[in-house]
């Protein structure tokens, strides 16, 4: 029998997203696949560079903190190395504002959710390279629609249209938004869902199932990046960022 994978699961920031219920939906989740699961509400959690290269998955549920930079190079590291990073909503893609390092890490900045909560949409799911979503259908949400600012570099898996609800960006043509998404961050996996704006919608089946999906794929990458590793081979471009990214 195989060693336990390991995830690490922070959760705080704005407690309007009940980020520590939707962790405890998260940890049900990988400990029925069968992960090891460390739970914390505590950033300094991110202040161990080595401890973080161990784990398999690292799934932030925080918005709008303030994190050290040391912290953001050390998630980053271990991303780059082949750990997996995967979350959703507010949780993974507001959880800092201020910091250009995550954003580009996780590929996405959320900006605005037109109508706030209650907005009844439709997420469309792609038919794309990935397996992630098969057999996942089309369906109908009413919560926030999060509008957001995207690397172009993701591979896109589901999409919402806006406009639904008229706003100042409703004079624009319509466009397809991400709602789903994956890219890499050196030889590690990142994955994204913009659904969850409280645990009910994490909750729902599709949802869940989403993320369950999501969170298996990217810590999968952990594994092939040490195969690869182990062959000789390496990804791996060390990233040095922009002075004018450090803050």
């Amino acid at each position: 029998m195989g060693k336990h994978k390991k995830a690490l699961i922070v959760w705080g920031g704005w407690l309007g997203h009940q980020p520590e219920e939707v962790a405890g939906i998260f940890r049900g989740v990988l400990e029925e696949e069968g992960f090891e699961v460390e739970v914390s509400n505590t950033l300094e959690s991110f202040a161990d560079g080595e401890k973080l290269k161990a784990l398999d998955l690292i799934v932030p549920v925080w918005t709008m903190g303030q994190i050290e930079q040391d912290f953001v190079n050390n998630v980053s590291a271990a991303v780059q190395s082949g750990v997996g990073l995967a979350g959703c909503h507010g949780g993974m893609c507001d959880s800092s504002r201020t910091n250009v390092d995550w954003q580009f890490m996780t590929g996405g900045q959320w900006v605005a959710h037109p109508g706030n909560d209650g907005v009844e949409y439709v997420v469309h799911i792609k038919h794309s390279s990935s397996p992630i979503l098969d057999g996942i259908e089309d369906f109908t949400v009413k919560t926030e629609q999060y509008y957001m600012h995207v690397d172009p570099a993701v591979e896109v898996l589901a999409t919402t249209r806006f406009p639904v609800v008229p706003g100042p960006h409703s004079l624009n043509k319509a466009v397809d938004m991400p709602v789903v998404w994956t890219k890499r961050w050196g030889v590690g996996r990142v994955y994204y869902c913009s659904l969850g704006h409280v645990a009910a919608i994490v909750d729902m089946p599709q949802v869940k199932l989403m993320m369950r999906r999501g969170f298996l794929w990217a810590a999968d990458g952990k594994r092939l990046a040490e195969e690869a590793a182990a062959g000789g081979a390496s990804g791996r471009q060390a990233y040095t960022g922009m002075a004018d990214s450090q803050l």
